[in-house]
């Protein structure tokens, strides 16, 4: 099994003992800056998108078909009763 605690010491030339636990908390840390980073990545690329189709007069939905809101009753299954 890969200890990660040992590829932080040589990384970082640390000469201490670090318990695998707080290991746990530099993983979550690490994974919460990627998923951060690719949420804000994320929502900038859609913002700066919308800018550039603006600027430009790309219209998106030109060819996107709309569905209705009609809701259907069907009447005969209330007389069924």
């Amino acid at each position: 099994m890969f200890n990660y605690a040992e590829l932080v010491r040589s990384a970082f030339g640390i000469q201490a003992y670090l318990d695998p636990s707080a290991m746990t908390y530099v993983v979550q840390i690490v994974a919460g800056i990627v998923l951060t980073a690719a949420a804000a990545f994320g929502i900038y690329w859609r913002k700066a998108k919308k800018k550039i189709n603006t600027t430009l007069n790309i219209d998106e939905d030109k060819n996107k078909i709309v569905e209705t809101d009609e809701v259907n009753i069907d009447v005969d299954l209330e007389e069924d009763k």
